[in-house]
């Protein structure tokens, strides 16, 4: 028994050392992966808030009273009198 002893306890020893160098690792893999999750969430985020902002601005230039200045600016545009107006028939 003492033979086995000598052999064993030395395995032993080197599987509690292997097994402390994993949780190690796998407590600094999930640190690592908490972290990018977090910068991900804040790239989200701000993303969301350029989105928003893009919303507002778009309904901003396309108000009836935007597009109606834009026509008579820089297309010219006017509205025709109601003797230019013709209607047809189908």
């Amino acid at each position: 028994m003492n033979a086995l002893a000598r052999i064993a306890v030395p395995i032993l020893w080197a599987l509690v050392f292997v097994s402390c160098i994993g949780v190690v690792w796998s407590k600094h893999q999930a640190r690592s992966l908490f972290v990018e999750l977090q910068n991900l969430e804040a790239s989200r985020d701000q993303l969301d808030i350029e989105w928003g902002q893009l919303k507002l601005e778009q309904s901003a230039w396309s108000t009836h009273g935007r597009v109606e200045q834009m026509a008579r600016t820089d297309l010219q545009m006017v509205i025709p009198r109601p003797t230019e107006v013709r209607l047809v028939q189908p």
